[in-house]
């Protein structure tokens, strides 16, 4: 409750990515790739690549190469991760925790949240912090998704 700032943005972010894992678990890959809010086309399973997809956008794009390619798109169609349906669960995670691991690495090396980058999307300088804060908004809007594709998918509820 008095942590610094970034120690504070680190663990609300850490406590996001572990709720993602939590809507995921457990269910199988024709469960995670399910549509069951109508008319959305949205999935866990789309939900996760996605977030990989914005760890990598706004981590290793911005502050180790602007040119990286996305995950799932050599066309920067960030549209692209949200179509799991030759997907699994095992792949998509896999590509997840990559990207996981490479954001904690590039957060904790940085000398501070003022470290810049340049968001390739935009050619905009932005910081660790303004990067930080996208991440975990990110995080916490398709949580929130994920909650009632959970809940649709099995009855699950809860954090």
């Amino acid at each position: 409750m008095t942590d610094d700032e970034r120690t504070m943005l680190r663990g609300f972010l850490d406590g996001q990515r572990a709720t993602l894992l939590r809507k995921c678990a457990g269910l199988s890959d024709d469960q995670l790739r399910a549509r069951p809010v109508a008319p959305s086309a949205l999935t866990l399973l789309g939900l996760l690549r996605h977030l990989a997809e914005v760890e990598r956008a706004w981590f290793r794009r911005v502050f180790e190469d602007n040119g990286l390619p996305l995950v799932w798109s050599d066309r920067t169609d960030f549209q692209a991760a949200y179509d799991a349906s030759r997907s699994t669960h095992a792949e998509a995670l896999a590509a997840w925790e990559a990207e996981v691991a490479h954001s904690r690495r590039i957060e904790r090396a940085a000398a501070s949240l003022d470290v810049t980058g340049v968001q390739p999307r935009t050619g905009q300088t932005v910081s660790l912090r303004l990067s930080t804060v996208h991440v975990l908004t990110e995080y916490a809007r398709h949580n929130g998704h994920a909650d009632l594709l959970r809940e649709a998918t099995d009855g699950a509820t809860g954090a």
